[in-house]
């Protein structure tokens, strides 16, 4: 398992936080289990490579003042334009720890309905589930490429397939829609160029 090491943090002046980032290093928080919640400092660059191992939502050992407990990323906070991680809260879990999750839904491939005309309009870029820590997935996957112009997934398609998890929406929610594109008349192409020639 993946370990990344922490020291308390003492100082909580913005002064500090300056000197802590540009240092490398990012303010964080963690808490639950049996842990007081503790303000921490971790490497910024120590946290990219667990995370990079682990994945998202992937348990890892924190060790602080030499005690080591299993943690995942709960939340965090990064700068709009650079990414840049500014704060996490670390939640200590065990594998049967429960936790309630955002889960990002991505498509993979271009669905045969897009290659004559059509579109993949995605109705739902997130899922929220509940799952043990061990069973968390990075994210929900749904491969698109078999699929024609009418086609539709709904939650209750991923339910059957990530059964490790409780989604928590209804089973007729849709995901994605292969359809049609309406294609532009005429009369709206001249009407178009007639105003715009005012």
């Amino acid at each position: 398992m993946s370990t990344l090491v922490a020291q308390e943090r003492k100082e909580v002046k913005r002064s500090s936080l300056k000197r802590m980032r540009s240092a490398g290093n990012i303010p964080a928080v963690v808490y639950g289990g049996d842990i007081t919640t503790k303000s921490i400092v971790i490497s910024n660059a120590d946290l990219r490579r667990t995370l990079k191992a682990v994945g998202r939502n992937g348990i890892f050992s924190l060790n602080l003042d030499g005690q080591s407990n299993d943690v995942i990323l709960r939340d965090y906070q990064s700068n709009p334009v650079t990414k840049e991680l500014l704060h996490v809260d670390l939640l200590q879990v065990n594998q049967n720890t429960k936790i309630d999750t955002r889960i990002n839904v991505i498509l993979k491939g271009t669905s045969k309905g897009e290659k004559v005309g059509g579109t993949a309009n995605q109705f739902i870029h997130e899922l929220d589930i509940t799952a043990k820590a061990s069973d968390i997935p990075d994210y929900i996957e749904i491969d698109i490429t078999e699929f024609e112009i009418g086609h539709t997934v709904r939650v209750g398609d991923i339910k059957k397939e990530y059964t490790n998890c409780t989604v928590n929406h209804e089973d007729d929610e849709t995901i994605v829609l292969i359809d049609y594109v309406k294609a532009q008349s005429e009369e709206e192409d001249s009407s178009e160029v007639e105003v715009s020639g005012v």
